[in-house]
């Protein structure tokens, strides 16, 4: 059979999910995650992952399969992914990655770079320092050891920042020079062929914004604060990603009594549309070639007809 996927990207409260079921009824699609968060199972709320009746109409793939304790890597998601993409064209089913992790979608079309594992006790100090010491002060390190990814990061992106600081104390070598000796990502044949159908979600800032704010409110009475006294109650290690995620730190601060649920809510929503203007920022630079979505359009839904009809016509 010809061998087909779809790619459907955007930031966070921009409706991927809503779409992600038009397109799977529409081209027989398999939903596969491609958030970040969205894979541990504890962050059903949190996370704003499918409910359970979406997910009993459609078949989805990788939401809430990974314990929150696992650091789960790029490499991790991409192997999984892929697996379940084989089993979805085995059946004669499309793949639908979905999600708005920039760098999942990277290591398919792209590719990875084959660094290798990171000294255990480096990567210790330097998460530990990016917690003391703020990511501003490992930001400005990169700057001797690898510019071209001091350049490219924010000062403020304390994940990425600690990966590049790590990756070049371990393997002397820039994350930055790792990174131009890829591996093929695995949907790579399939796009050059160009059977995969690449999408990216926009909404104007302000209802992006809107809609960000209103959907924390949402998550703090239905489930939110919960979920996260769990995560707690397991006294897992601060710096897991699963203790990062958008939202958490806050609700994290009011459990602990370091603030009031009113601020709580106020601060998450502000580290969320931050987030989501990164990935905006991320999405328009490094897929400048996707078909570009704006969900508010008055032609979206003939826009949409007309991309499904190529689609099924590969």
């Amino acid at each position: 059979m010809t061998l087909k996927a779809i790619t459907l990207a955007g930031p966070t409260a921009v409706g991927k999910t809503d779409l992600s079921m038009t397109l799977a009824k529409s081209l027989k699609g398999v939903i596969i995650n491609a958030d970040s968060m969205q894979i541990y199972d504890v962050l059903r709320v949190v996370s704003a992952r499918p409910s359970g009746q979406e997910m009993g109409t459609i078949p989805h793939r990788l939401f809430g399969d990974i314990d929150p304790a696992k650091a789960y890597s790029v490499a991790d998601w991409q192997a999984a992914a892929m697996d379940h993409a084989e089993e979805a064209w085995e059946n004669g089913m499309t793949p639908l990655f979905t999600g708005g992790t920039g760098m999942y979608f990277t290591s398919l079309l792209d590719g990875m770079s084959s660094i290798p594992e990171i000294d255990p006790d480096i990567r210790q100090n330097v998460r530990a320092r990016a917690e003391e010491e703020g990511s501003e002060v490992l930001h400005a390190e990169l700057e001797k050891l690898d510019r071209e990814i001091f350049e490219r990061l924010s000062p403020g992106d304390s994940q990425r920042v600690s990966r590049a600081l790590e990756v070049v104390l371990s393997t002397g070598k820039p994350l930055s020079q790792w990174q131009k000796e890829n591996i093929p990502g695995p949907l790579k044949g399939v796009d050059i062929a160009g059977r995969v159908l690449k999408i990216v979600l926009s909404r104007p800032r302000e209802q992006l914004y809107e809609r960000i704010n209103q959907r924390f409110a949402e998550m703090f009475e239905s489930g939110a604060v919960d979920e996260v006294k769990a995560l707690l109650d397991r006294g897992l290690d601060k710096n897991l990603p699963a203790m990062k995620a958008l939202g958490v730190p806050s609700i994290v601060a009011y459990l602990q009594g370091d603030m009031e649920k009113s601020d709580a809510i106020v601060d998450a929503q502000q580290q969320t549309r931050r987030f989501a203007k990164r990935q905006m920022t991320w999405f328009r630079q490094q897929f400048s070639d996707w078909h570009v979505l704006d969900l508010t359009s008055a032609t979206v839904e003939q826009e949409l007809a007309a991309l499904i009809n190529d689609f099924k016509g590969l």
